[in-house]
């Protein structure tokens, strides 16, 4: 069944941590940056990540395809954005939608 969920990292740095994500997993697995730098689309095996940036906060929103491929895609991101985000120790709560 699929799933959606989405996240939103409150942060000054939303752009900066939009564009370390999608450039990390850019020789991976399929990026889209937008020339703005403030949307961004990664298409994971099992899912896609939709990225938008603003000035106060980083919006993310996961379509997967199965309720497992989420909890393993949430992880991931997390731990990714924790990365790049260490000086802030970011905290995501996902909120699903089947």
């Amino acid at each position: 069944m699929a799933t959606t969920s989405a996240a939103k990292l409150e942060t000054a740095s939303a752009g900066r941590y939009l564009g370390q994500f999608c450039k990390h997993f850019a020789h991976r697995v399929p990026v889209n940056l937008a020339e703005s730098g403030n949307a961004g689309i990664v298409t994971f095996d099992g899912g896609i990540c939709t990225l938008r940036a603003d000035d106060t906060a980083l919006a993310l929103r996961l379509d997967a395809a199965t309720t497992e491929d989420a909890e393993r895609l949430q992880g991931v991101i997390e731990r990714h954005l924790a990365r790049f985000a260490f000086r802030e120790a970011p905290s995501l709560v996902w909120q699903i939608s089947a």
